[in-house]
């Protein structure tokens, strides 16, 4: 399978992110601590039907505009890949306060699953899978497992409300990535 514009890997992303639990992305203008859990479903599935719009050109799916810069088919695998550690976490948060996630490596991730080779119209039925997946999680959380916690590896700390925002605000960062904002 030919992978048009291969750069390699771009470099990793070793920025702490919770500072969107705090105030807006001035690049891509989510505002996440304005939302709440009731919230979340419905932009988790829109957002990735956005995402899998980026799909339907192949050809144009697999090219990166950038070295440092992911293919919309590399994002799409990334935030498919987001939404199942996402409904792991979320699962583990409603069944249990303060429970400890398990680390993921993002980076590692992508070079294991060789994000740039996979078949961009199984890509998007998987995105759009784990994204209502997780969007039921949080759709059946009540308010009372909404100040549930649990500690990422590094010690950051999350109720299911601010876990569900990064979530989300990882999701339309990378929405924004490819042009595509809701």
């Amino acid at each position: 399978m030919r992978v048009p514009d291969r750069f390699g890997p771009p470099p990793p992303d070793t920025k702490d992110w919770t500072w969107v639990l705090e105030r807006p992305c001035p690049e891509c203008g989510t505002d996440a601590a304005a939302l709440g859990v009731a919230e979340l479903p419905d932009l988790l599935r829109r957002s990735s039907l956005a995402l899998g719009d980026a799909l339907r050109d192949p050809e144009a799916a697999r090219r990166r505009p950038a070295p440092d810069r992911w293919s919309p088919l590399e994002y799409a695998c990334h935030v498919r890949d987001v939404h199942l550690v996402f409904a792991e976490r979320v699962r583990a948060v409603l069944a249990e306060d303060g429970v400890r996630f398990a680390n993921w490596d993002q980076d590692a991730a992508a070079l294991a699953g060789r994000y740039a080779e996979q078949d961009p119209v199984e890509v998007e039925l998987e995105l759009l899978g784990a994204a209502g997946t997780v969007a039921g999680l949080y759709a059946a959380a009540t308010p009372e497992q909404e100040a549930h916690t649990g500690l990422r590896s590094n010690g950051s700390a999350f109720t299911l409300r601010t876990l569900g925002q990064y979530h989300l605000h990882d999701v339309l960062h990378h929405l924004h990535d490819v042009g595509r904002p809701l």
